[in-house]
């Protein structure tokens, strides 16, 4: 078996755009992925492609969570047409 990172992802919501719909919403969830995300958080961050930093970890944490889900449902037609283009963006990422 395969080995992989384990984290643990928290979600709260602190505010909402009408004030009326707040509900302190939170999510909780523990995921793997064959990533060191903390390394590539940095990485991104280092290479400034965002102005702001919260935006680079934003980036690398949706970005890995994304294709990891991906890359364990390769197979899922949902992806078909996308598995291409992300790997070009991937490899486009990996070059810059």
């Amino acid at each position: 078996m395969k080995r992989s990172n384990k984290y643990n992802l928290k979600l709260a919501q602190i505010q909402t755009a009408k004030e009326a719909d707040y509900q302190a919403k939170t999510l909780e969830i523990d995921f793997e992925n064959h990533d060191e995300i903390f390394q590539i958080i940095d990485r991104i961050k280092e290479k400034k492609h965002f102005k702001n930093e919260n935006q680079s970890i934003e980036f690398a944490i949706g970005l890995k969570l994304f294709t990891e889900v991906m890359l364990k449902n390769r197979k899922n037609e949902l992806f078909s047409e996308l598995a291409p283009e992300i790997k070009k963006f991937m490899t486009k990422l990996k070059k810059s």
